[in-house]
């Protein structure tokens, strides 16, 4: 490991020995990046003119942990949590990302989904310091301005940016959306060493059609209607190429658009640049993982599945999409020939050539000719289930409770273990427990849900449930998009990122352990999904970065070292 470790140390990445730091005195304790608080040695107290302005016991960074952790223990609820985070943040940076990989676990739900979304929802009212980078529709000629203050250099490796349409589950939240570009970043360092300095979050600020916050005097954001058609496109577009030439070699990955934009922007851009969007291909990844590991225990063959999409929006076209890429890779047939081993519906019921213009752009992709369903078929789920016979049914609807049990034993008439995912956020939106799926199949269902649930028992076996959680698969694809310096986000290097998370699932050597890896072990799956991709994208002759390893070992190590770790550099003055 330390040869290898020594043998890369030169990558521009890896983030060992000295930092230079170009200030000094209570300016350096103000600056989150470079401020180590009661952790700054005796010499760089010297060096830096912070005599008198810090306490004189000299702290670990473990004992700051320790003591940070006690603090955020003693707020009173999770947005409590949230905001002291927050402020963390803002003050110490490596102290903040210890603290979160440390208790990866029990502060995810806290910095992210479902405490993040009240604090989104509460952004104008909380708002102590700006963090991100600000555009306006209406300012748009000062767009490359903007990321120019907010970045000097051209060192942006990954670029988050959301317009606000449709924040977790909760709507158009406007120039709150900033928090879920920040957010998203937080995870990607914590899961996959994404290295803070050289990421940048990103709002959109198209207006908001959220009364409240039109409303709210407070709302710091634009006081008008959100703008559509070719003023929005101009907007977008705008960014994207002021981005890409400000940063050339960014990543850029899109959050939260809504539904008529999200799958719209991503195809007008990932032929050409190396782009993402999570709600389409990071839910559709990791989905794909658990459905390839549920077949391996069911012992289907990918080729053979029949799957049921119910809902029909962003992520459940994302998934399907996923699924289709993977059949077409694995079987060697054309992806919409793949596609028809796909059913969807939506509110209209099964999606059919004849709804024209009722459907999105995405949805016609998966749309059925109406004579495959003559009139008089009914096309409500229960009704789909019983032509299709599916193996797997999963479930972005929103809808609780619609895998009723005459659903769920109607399937399981025809399948040894029907593969069910009720995916829909937060728990109350899931379209069945997990408990009842168990109950209702007699223990033989293999499920993965969208939210944490406790493992089920049923006639003496205790099943845990795997969580489909997005954050085990964007991180890893990001940093192996990052390292290759890939031209663009090839569909293999989806489904490849796919089959190193599903390697990883517990149920691969044990039918009653989960589909999907834990959370917790993030950062080695970061690390193999992130080979996964640099591999295909070399194969693909897509990859621009020069020396990247052939040999496996090597590039797991020349990877790894790339990772940002938290862990207090040795400072030294910029002018030295």
């Amino acid at each position: 490991m330390q040869q290898a470790m020594s043998k890369f140390q030169h990558l521009p990445r890896a983030a060992h020995g000295p930092i230079k730091c170009p200030f000094t005195g209570a300016g350096l304790l103000g600056n989150s990046y470079y401020n180590k608080g009661s952790a700054f040695p005796t010499s760089e107290r010297r060096k830096f003119g912070l005599h008198g302005l810090l306490p004189p016991n000299i702290q670990t960074l473990d004992e700051q942990v320790r003591r940070a952790y006690e603090q955020y223990a003693s707020r009173p609820d999770d947005l409590a949590k949230n905001t002291f985070m927050a402020s963390m943040k803002a003050q110490n940076q490596v102290l903040y990302h210890k603290l979160l990989q440390t208790h990866l676990k029990e502060m995810f739900s806290v910095i992210y989904t479902p405490t993040e979304a009240d604090a989104i929802q509460n952004y104008s009212r909380l708002f102590r310091k700006p963090e991100g980078c600000f555009l306006n529709i209406n300012d748009q000629e000062r767009i490359e301005e903007s990321l120019a203050n907010f970045a000097t250099g051209d060192e942006v490796d990954y670029i988050v940016v959301s317009d606000g349409e449709q924040i977790l589950g909760i709507g158009d939240q406007g120039v709150g959306a900033i928090l879920i570009s920040v957010a998203k970043l937080v995870i990607t360092t914590a899961c996959a060493g994404i290295h803070p300095s050289r990421q940048l979050p990103v709002v959109l600020d198209c207006g908001t059609n959220n009364e409240g916050l039109l409303n709210d005097e407070l709302y710091l954001g634009l006081r008008q209607p959100r703008a559509r058609g070719k003023e929005y496109d101009d907007f977008v577009d705008k960014f994207v190429q002021a981005a890409r030439k400000k940063f050339p070699n960014a990543y850029i990955h899109f959050e939260d658009f809504g539904l008529q934009n999200a799958k719209r922007l991503l195809d007008k851009y990932s032929p050409n640049i190396p782009c993402f969007n999570d709600d389409i291909q990071g839910t559709g990844c990791v989905t794909l993982a658990a459905l390839m590991a549920g077949l391996h225990v069911s012992q289907v063959a990918l080729k053979d599945v029949r799957v049921v999409c119910f809902g029909a929006g962003s992520a459940g076209t994302g998934i399907a999409d996923q699924i289709s890429d993977a059949i077409a890779t694995e079987s060697g047939r054309s992806k919409s020939d793949a596609m028809k081993q796909i059913w969807c519906i939506d509110k209209q019921g099964l999606l059919l050539k004849s709804q024209g213009d009722q459907l999105t752009s995405s949805q016609k992709l998966f749309a059925k000719e109406d004579n495959e369903w003559p009139d008089g078929d009914a096309t409500d789920l229960l009704s789909v289930i019983k032509r299709v016979k599916p193996h797997v049914l999963i479930g972005t609807s929103t809808k609780p409770g619609a895998f009723t049990e005459e659903i769920v034993r109607e399937m399981a008439r025809h399948i040894e273990h029907p593969i069910i995912f009720p995916l829909s956020n937060p728990t109350k939106l899931h379209e069945a427990k997990p408990q009842d799926l168990a109950e209702w199949t007699d223990g033989k269902a293999l499920v993965a849900t969208g939210s944490p649930f406790p493992p089920v028992e049923y006639n003496g076996s205790r099943k845990e449930i795997a969580e489909c959680n997005n954050s085990t698969a964007f991180p890893g694809i990001g940093l192996g998009a990052v390292l290759s310096r890939t031209k663009r986000l090839s569909e293999k290097m989806i489904v490849a990122a796919s089959k190193a998370l599903a390697a990883k699932a517990p149920a691969l050597e044990d039918p009653n352990k989960p589909l999907l890896p834990d959370v917790e072990d993030v950062r080695e799956l970061s690390l193999n999904v992130a080979k996964a991709v640099i591999q295909t994208a070399v194969g693909e002759g897509l990859a621009q970065e020069e020396g990247i390893p052939e040999d496996e070992d090597e590039l797991l190590e020349w990877i790894r070292v790339q990772m940002w770790e938290a862990d207090y550099q040795p400072l030294e003055r910029a002018a030295e």
